[in-house]
């Protein structure tokens, strides 16, 4: 089966890399699956229960008392899925991806809980996650779970699922930013990384943007900075594709180890190469892999 080319086309359905309004309700979520029921007042009436009132986050009982009497728990062999008016195909389904998603982490970083959330609605997912815009994203990562958004979720290829999943999972894993101590590069790189590890989706493929940009002879001149990562930045899907290579970059020059002791470090004490050369190093790679 031919892959689309390029992370716009792999994860359609990312704030990262959409600039269309939110989809809904246009199909089913799953090929084979039935589309979810109509909406019902139920929903409006009935608003998830604020997640840090809960004992334990990963309990299943407290899981499913985010959706009294309507929750559906779907177990896979080393993950939880809980949905709230989706169908069972779509959680067992979800709950495989997870059950992968989690093995690939654990194999560069360590265990990790993989708990999923699949809401009804992408309300119901921001309101879970405490965020304000959710326009065009998949999926979301808190400190212990993973917040599926049903709009983009359903946008996504097969493929796309499975990076996206991995993706917000070592987010998890890694505790994202760390509040601020660890360069968005190595955050959203790493967390790329793991989720294009074992996809099988070839790096030119992959990276098709910035892979255009480099066959015309341009190359960036630094690591993608905080501003690259906004909404509605120009180079957005190119600011994600140096940042995952420059990690695969550390991972096959230096070991997935190093990479992983990047978190609480930099390139200086990990690597031994100052920054600057270790750019140059970074920027020979893009030439080599897609050129």
């Amino acid at each position: 089966m031919s892959v689309p080319k390029g992370r716009r086309a792999v994860l359609a359905g990312m704030l990262a890399l959409m600039s269309a309004g939110p989809f809904a309700g246009t199909g089913p979520l799953l090929a084979g699956a039935a589309p979810l029921p109509p909406r019902t007042p139920y929903d409006a009436r009935t608003p998830p229960r604020d997640p840090r009132h809960l004992r334990d986050p990963r309990d299943p009982r407290d899981l499913r008392d985010l959706w009294p009497g309507a929750a559906v728990t779907v177990r896979g062999e080393h993950s939880l899925v809980v949905g709230h008016r989706v169908p069972a195909a779509v959680l067992r389904d979800l709950a495989a991806r997870a059950d992968r998603a989690r093995a690939t982490i654990a194999a560069i970083w360590g265990p990790v809980p993989a708990v999923i959330l699949f809401p009804a609605t992408d309300a119901e997912a921001a309101a879970l996650a405490g965020a304000g815009s959710t326009r065009g994203l998949a999926a979301m990562a808190t400190a212990d779970r993973v917040i599926v958004l049903p709009s983009g979720y359903a946008r996504l290829t097969g493929t796309g699922r499975d990076v996206v999943i991995t993706h917000e999972l070592a987010h998890v894993a890694t505790g994202a930013t760390r509040g601020g101590r660890v360069p968005m590069w190595l955050s959203e790189g790493f967390a790329d990384y793991a989720g294009y590890r074992d996809a099988g989706i070839a790096v030119r493929t992959a990276a098709a943007e910035l892979a255009a940009e480099v066959r015309a002879g341009v190359l960036p001149a630094r690591l993608p900075g905080p501003a690259d990562f906004a909404p509605g930045a120009p180079r957005l899907a190119q600011a994600y594709e140096e940042a995952w290579l420059a990690c695969r970059f550390v991972a096959e020059r230096f070991g997935e180890k190093a990479l992983v002791r990047l978190y609480g470090s930099d390139v200086g004490s990990t690597l031994g190469l100052p920054a600057a050369e270790f750019t140059g190093a970074w920027r020979d790679y893009l030439r080599k892999e897609l050129t």
